[in-house]
């Protein structure tokens, strides 16, 4: 396998910086706004609160993995201040990730802060809902609007093989504690492998409709080398997946739209949504408007790309003014790709980092 050895990570001094973030700079800057060189806007943060995760999924992880030491990680300060600011850019949407976000002590007070922010309109949280049993309440009392849970197969001894350490009663405890808590949408997120847990995918959409929940069927990304299985061999598109079900359910495609990539489909009569997210088969990537920014300070203008720029120099040495965090982040737009290039052909480049670090 090839690894991706032409990483464009950038330092916060070597990104030309945009004259005055009032307007009076780069004509594609609009006050309250962050605009690509690609004229997209860019609205949604997924902010990573952590790279440690207490499963160790097999597309997702290795099994041994090394995790940051913690002075390296933002504290939960840090954090809020990242995402004040990308509130203050236009950002109306932030979605707390990881690794596992809820491993993270405090994530409740976090989350409290940010969803204080004035001109938020939504704060959301993905989790693996093996810890969500004790805190689904007091997210939801915190500000969480809406939750996305793994959830790969309904088979306990299979679902321990694919996370290697899970437990699936807890997940699903956890699943009903959030439906009690009262979250405006939970949606369970299902990463479907050949040969694995593709014999599922009825009775996965079954355990959502019964409950009223959305299911989102995401293709394998190719993130971090793993050596359990071939991507290749166990990639199963989008396509066949929808061909499954729809021998078993009538699939009328979704007027509604999301803040994310899914494409969605409604069962009749059903409120649950059926959505796919295909990195490889459908690329969405004319449609992106959002960035990611990693528990160690790096803000990631593509998942599927190296383009980076490492903000954690600026929320340390200008503790108290946002200004030149802010100087930044409009300027890092300029970086942002085009699309990225993913693909299941293990021959081609793969990005080096695991999932867990780049944040959900």
């Amino acid at each position: 396998m090839a690894l991706l050895a032409t990483a464009q990570q950038y330092s916060v001094k070597s990104v030309s910086w945009h004259a005055g973030i009032a307007g009076g700079g780069d004509s594609r800057y609009t006050r309250g706004m962050l605009i690509d060189r690609f004229h997209r806007q860019v609205d949604y943060v997924r902010l990573s609160v952590t790279d440690r995760c207490d499963f160790r999924c097999v597309y997702c992880m290795a099994e041994q993995m090394t995790f940051l030491p913690r002075a390296e990680i933002l504290s939960l300060e840090e954090l809020h201040r990242v995402a004040r600011t990308f509130v203050q850019l236009g950002v109306r949407r932030i979605r707390l990730t990881g690794g596992e976000p809820l491993v993270r002590p405090g994530i409740e007070r976090l989350a409290r802060w940010i969803a204080a922010e004035p001109g938020l309109d939504e704060l959301t949280l993905t989790t693996n809902a093996g810890r969500l049993a004790d805190k689904a309440l007091a997210l939801r009392e915190a500000g969480v609007r809406r939750l996305n849970i793994s959830l790969d197969s309904l088979d306990p001894a299979r679902f321990r093989a694919l996370t290697r350490t899970g437990d699936l009663d807890q997940v699903l405890a956890g699943i009903d504690a959030a439906r009690a808590a009262g979250f405006a949408r939970i949606r369970l997120n299902s990463v479907i492998l050949r040969g694995r847990n593709d014999d599922e995918v009825t009775a996965l959409v079954d355990f959502a409709l019964a409950r009223d929940l959305d299911i989102a069927f995401i293709e394998e990304m190719p993130l971090g080398s793993i050596s359990e299985h071939s991507r290749a061999e166990a990639f199963v598109s989008s396509a066949e997946i929808r061909d499954t079900l729809a021998s078993r359910y009538t699939l009328v495609p979704a007027t509604d739209s999301t803040a994310g990539p899914s494409r969605y489909w409604h069962v009749p009569g059903a409120v649950s949504r059926i959505g796919f997210i295909s990195p490889h088969s459908h690329n969405f990537c004319h449609l992106c408007n959002r960035v990611r920014v990693t528990v160690e300070g790096r803000l990631l203008l593509c998942l599927g790309n190296e383009h980076s720029v490492d903000l954690k120099p600026l929320l340390r040495e200008y503790p108290h003014d946002d200004r030149p965090l802010t100087q930044a982040i409009v300027a890092a737009m300029d970086l942002k790709p085009e699309r990225h290039h993913f693909s299941h052909d293990e021959q081609a480049e793969q990005l080096v980092r695991f999932m867990n670090m780049t944040g959900g």
